[in-house]
């Protein structure tokens, strides 16, 4: 009689890393040639830790050195309170709990939350990686995904129609330590919208079609023209994880020689002990020079590997790219090359990061960022201001746009001279990035469109503090008092098409304020006809009379 085994093959799906291109892992899907085993093992937690069981079997038969991602029903963990078999099949196949991440998949309604985590904690202990899969489409609650603490967790694709939920989930998985993936991309539309949301991982048809053969080359578009990743103050080494490839402490050198030999893009070897700590680091171009030299393999081959290594180059999960570099820097020079160990918070090997890929990605993000910066003030051109302003009415955001400059600019360079009025230019340019910094909401950026006009973008409830910064400080070029005019456009959610349309609501307001003597401040609100005048007065040949639409404000 013929077993339900008999009919069930699998399927392998990279997940791709966004920033690398590179191969992060391989999710084992499995593909019953008949019945569905799958609802099956949904009902059946026995069933479906089974599968899971001849998942990692069926992974070992192919000699990946991938990292696996094994999915297992929420209901599943938490009636068995844990996978005791998966631990022993891990181990049987000669791989590292590290090694192996769990999707948890849902459904979770309905699933005992207290007994989930109980037995998420005890497999976290072992050394399984834990990812949360199915978020945005599926029904775990916000609450559980926190209490989770995942390492990664997955989206569903029909969250890139809603971009600045991907962005949100991206704040919340740094907040967690955890890496945010998308599923299900198919389109270079689709991959854009990721890059551009923050995901840091992908997978689907556009990369590789799930194949009964683990793909290790898989096609990574170009990054679509505009989208970039999201602003950090320095890139996790999470974005740069490579896979390691590990071996016992006690492996020989003949064995480290098989692997290297057999797997000509693994740049080195780390040799770890029984918990997953690397010990040591074996490079590869030195290793097979020493092997290959006269009577090398005589010597070594059967020698224990570690007498042809070197301490391990480390840094935490949580490391940016810059401190990564710092770690390369110090040391022998001759190490530069070597890969640099990502251990999590028990020391344990997560992967390996490549100095090129940080190079490289560090000098196009200083490139991209020099070229777009004033060189007077140093500030970043219009283009991050209305780059940003179509983020936020893309995401239904009010936000409020203002332009600032300097009153008689020309006079002031004609009369203090040219290096004067570069300096107000500075001073000023400083006193707003400043500003912006110090904003309380975190949203106000600030952009120098050239001469003596700046870009400002603020949340309506961040503008007061932003505007004073600028409007009451004492402003003076080669002694001579100067003033300055800042008019503002208010635009609600749906308000404005584009900042375009931003931009023609902000100009005539600008033409008001200059009209007004002083210090001025305008403010208009799209949608809504006239102004109103926070700061500065009218002329007196005008005083008594205000322009159609235009009433006094404070100041």
């Amino acid at each position: 009689m013929r077993s339900w085994t008999d009919t069930l093959r699998f399927a392998f799906q990279p997940v791709v890393n966004l920033t690398t291109g590179a191969v992060a892992g391989l999710e084992i899907l499995a593909r019953p040639e008949s019945g569905d085993v799958l609802a099956e093992a949904r009902r059946n937690p026995e069933l479906d830790g089974a599968l899971a069981v001849l998942a990692v079997r069926a992974a070992a038969r192919k000699e990946t050195l991938l990292p696996l991602h094994v999915n297992v029903f929420a209901g599943t963990l938490a009636d068995l309170g844990g996978l005791t078999p998966l631990h022993d099949a891990v181990r049987a196949s000669g791989r590292l709990p590290w090694e192996v991440t769990l999707d948890v998949v849902p459904p979770f309604t309905h699933v005992p939350q207290q007994a989930l985590l109980e037995a998420l904690g005890g497999l976290r202990e072992q050394g399984f990686r834990l990812s949360a899969d199915g978020a945005g489409d599926g029904d775990v609650p916000l609450r559980l995904l926190v209490d989770m603490a995942p390492d990664l967790v997955k989206l569903d694709r029909s969250l890139l129609r809603r971009p600045a939920a991907v962005r949100a989930m991206r704040t919340l998985c740094d907040e967690l330590g955890a890496l945010l993936a998308v599923e299900g991309v198919e389109t270079e539309r689709q991959c854009a919208v990721a890059v551009s949301a923050g995901a840091q991982l992908a997978q689907g048809e556009l990369f590789a079609p799930p194949a009964r053969l683990p793909a290790a080359d898989v096609y990574v578009p170009p990054r679509f023209p505009g989208a970039t990743a999201a602003p950090r103050s320095g890139p996790s080494v999470r974005e740069f994880v490579r896979p390691a490839a590990l071996l016992p402490v006690t492996a020989s050198a003949g064995q480290v020689r098989a692997l290297l030999t057999g797997s000509p893009d693994v740049s080195g070897v780390l040799l770890v002990d029984r918990t997953g700590v690397p010990v040591r680091s074996v490079h590869r171009s030195r290793f097979l020079l020493s092997m290959s030299g006269r009577y090398g393999h005589a010597l070594y081959a059967d020698r224990p590997a570690v007498k042809l290594g070197d301490p391990p180059r480390t840094v935490g999960v949580d490391a940016t790219a810059w401190e990564v570099l710092d770690v390369v820097a110090v040391g022998d020079r001759d190490r530069t090359s070597d890969d640099v160990a990502v251990v999590d918070r028990h020391g344990r090997c997560v992967g390996v990061v490549r100095l090129a890929d940080l190079v490289r990605a560090l000098a196009e993000t200083r490139v991209e960022e020099a070229a777009r910066l004033n060189p007077l003030t140093r500030l970043p051109g219009s283009d991050a201001v209305t780059g940003e302003v179509d983020r936020r009415i893309a995401d239904g955001r009010a936000f409020a746009l203002s332009w600032l400059d300097v009153d008689h600019f020309k006079q002031v360079n004609d009369t203090a001279g040219f290096a004067a009025g570069d300096e107000l230019i500075r001073s000023v340019g400083r006193t707003l990035h400043l500003a912006a910094a110090a904003d309380r909401f975190g949203t106000a950026r600030v952009g120098h469109i050239g001469g003596d006009d700046f870009l400002v973008l603020a949340d309506p409830e961040g503008l007061d503090p932003v505007a004073a910064a600028v409007l009451d400080a004492p402003w003076s070029a080669g002694g001579r008092p100067v003033t300055l005019s800042l008019a503002t456009v208010v635009c609600p959610p749906g308000s404005v098409a584009g900042h375009q349309e931003a931009a023609a609501r902000l100009a005539p307001l600008k033409k008001a304020a200059k009209t007004l003597r002083g210090a001025s401040w305008v403010l208009g609100r799209a949608g809504v006809p006239g102004h109103e005048i926070r700061r500065g007065s009218l002329p007196v040949r005008a005083a008594g009379t205000a322009p159609v639409g235009a009433e006094p404000g404070p100041g």
